[in-house]
């Protein structure tokens, strides 16, 4: 009887530590989902930036470089052929360079809104369609990345004299229907530019992963979009 305590308690003890074990092995596949996704997806994330956030990365890559929006811009290809784009070379260059300089302030934000993704939110993007992830990053953290991009993106297109005449005559523009209202201002529009093409590749990213999981930089994601 003087061993009956003691046997309680390490009764006890067993219990509590199998109980610990079965809460998480039954959690494990859950916690391997969301942790595969979020490796994934900051992957994407961070190659994107590197890849825009430099010299030429918008300017040289055809799919995402910034040029002038609507019937501005088919004026700007007319005006090339004819040999008078230098002004309109000059501009888009500017409009670039603007957006290269911001695009590093993305990886912060945008790692960030990773690992504020709840396991809710990873069950729905794991199961969704090739770009599902991109989209949650997109919609959390879209609003964030304008602010921290804006100010940049003026800073720089204040340096180029062009910016003003590009702010009047496309506001004019946008009072016909030319183009949309976001058009009309140099920075917004060069903003919205750069933020596009930021999701643009980090949805490529995505997709190669999900269809290639050997594509993903830990054992964890290759396991995980494997099986996917």
């Amino acid at each position: 009887m003087r061993f009956a305590r003691p046997a309680l308690t390490l009764f006890a003890g067993l219990s509590l530590s199998l109980s610990a074990m079965a809460l998480s092995l039954s959690d494990l596949s859950q916690g391997d989902a969301t942790g595969a996704l979020r490796s994934a997806l900051t992957q994407g994330a961070e190659m994107a930036v590197d890849s825009l956030g430099r010299t030429d990365g918008l300017l040289g890559n055809p799919e995402v470089r910034i040029e002038l929006p609507g019937d501005l811009g088919k004026a700007a290809k007319m005006m090339k052929t004819f040999g008078m784009g230098s002004e309109v070379t000059a501009l888009e260059t500017a409009m670039n360079r603007a957006a290269e300089a911001a695009v590093p302030e993305a990886r912060k934000l945008l790692v960030d809104a990773v690992k504020n993704m709840s396991v809710s939110d990873a069950k729905g993007i794991l199961t969704g369609g090739d770009t599902a992830g991109t989209e949650y990053l997109n919609r959390s953290s879209r609003e964030q990345l304008q602010a921290r991009f804006l100010p940049i993106v003026k800073q720089m297109t204040d340096k180029v004299g062009l910016a003003q005449q590009y702010n009047a005559f496309a506001g004019q523009a946008a009072s016909f229907g030319v183009i949309d209202a976001k058009s009309a201002n140099l920075e917004s529009y060069v903003t919205e530019q750069a933020l596009d093409g930021l999701f643009t590749l980090i949805g490529q990213e995505e997709q190669k992963i999900r269809q290639n999981p050997a594509e993903a930089a830990g054992s964890l994601a290759k396991k995980v979009f494997g099986l996917l």
